[in-house]
């Protein structure tokens, strides 16, 4: 590998420019050193990147964000292009999925539906993915959904020309769609953890409930809004929050009002585990997280995943037949002997896992 001096500039939106100084090893990192910046400098318009070589080459580029951004995760993982979503790898075996639709504060239109969906379909299965960190580009998590998704449901539920049951069935349909994209998050093997800024509202709070660890910002607040559009929440936070809070009072409060809940409230209650000062520091946080949950065995980290889904939605008994029946097996794999041989011996380094 070539050991190089980088030099990134991001000319941002405003006309301001953003000088950052790298030193690292392998040029290949480039597009990850500007995708990183980029989730911090969310209004950076225009990529410009030199790098000078130790013998002496100089290289410069000048990237739009968006091809930047296309570079980055075709060359990182092979995973599908996506329009609305930016990944990037801040950490060994941990992928960062951004929303990626700051001008409308990340609300869901139909294509993004189909993309996370989708994402969280090929992380699922992807070897170089243990840990994947979920936040949102911009000014917001997510305010919800996009007017246009509502345009198309409604398009169908006032439509003269079907009967009421054709009607129904064809809302089913986008419904259940809606539905499987977030359902994705939640059967992913892997721990999906996320850190949450600003507005988090209606699908945004269905698509929290479905992750596994959640942090946010002293300026992040949650909404139940739908019920002030007329109608019951429908992708999973009825099903998924009770579970997640344990208080059905409060739960039922916030959901038939569609009152604001801020951090300190959704601390209190247990829908975040952390508040911070800052959007920066909750996904520091969250990726640090990330990190040290990469390190250990995926066998196990997996299977306790699986495991604690299990014992939420089944009886206990049944739960203790289920995990009794993974760990006949998974108690026979090597991860366990290098685990418990690291610990006998104090090793300082934590064990090298395979990928599964």
């Amino acid at each position: 590998m070539q050991d190089i001096s980088c030099s990134v500039v991001f000319i941002l939106r405003e006309g301001h420019i953003c000088p950052c100084i790298y030193h690292f090893l392998d040029i290949e990192f480039r597009l990850s050193i500007v995708l990183q910046a980029f989730s911090v400098y969310g209004n950076v318009s225009v990529v410009v990147l030199r790098s000078v070589s130790e013998e002496g080459e100089d290289f410069v580029h000048m990237l739009p964000v968006r091809i930047a951004c296309r570079s980055f995760c075709s060359a990182i993982s092979g995973l599908s292009h996506f329009e609305h979503l930016l990944l990037s790898q801040p950490r060994l075996n941990v992928v960062h999925v951004q929303l990626n639709r700051p001008d409308k504060l990340n609300a869901f239109n139909e294509t993004f539906w189909q993309e996370i969906g989708d994402c969280f379909s090929q992380l699922a299965v992807h070897p170089d993915c243990r840990v994947v960190v979920l936040s949102g580009n911009g000014r917001a998590f997510c305010s919800g959904m996009d007017f246009d998704c509502f345009a198309k449901l409604s398009s169908v539920a006032f439509n003269e020309k079907l009967d009421t049951g054709r009607k129904a069935f064809r809302l089913r349909s986008l419904i259940e769609k809606f539905q499987e994209a977030f359902t994705c998050i939640e059967k992913c093997p892997k721990p999906v953890v996320c850190s949450v800024h600003g507005a988090c509202i209606g699908a945004g709070v269905d698509m929290l409930c479905a992750t596994d660890v959640r942090y946010c910002s002293t300026d992040a607040y949650f909404q139940i809004k739908e019920v002030q559009f007329g109608f019951a929440p429908d992708v999973g936070t009825l099903q998924r929050l009770p579970k997640i809070v344990g208080n059905h009072s409060l739960m039922r409060e916030v959901a038939y009002t569609g009152r604001r809940m801020v951090a300190e409230e959704a601390l209190r209650l247990g829908l975040v585990s952390r508040v911070f000062s800052s959007s920066e520091e909750s996904l520091q946080s969250i990726i640090k997280l990330a990190e040290d949950i990469s390190s250990q065995s995926p066998v196990a980290v997996q299977g306790t995943k699986l495991q604690l889904n299990h014992a939420r939605d089944y009886p206990v008994d049944l739960s203790l037949y289920s995990v009794a029946n993974w760990n006949m097996a998974m108690l026979q794999s090597e991860d366990v002997k290098k685990a418990t041989l690291s610990m006998i011996n104090r090793s300082k380094d934590p064990p090298s896992f395979e990928p599964l």
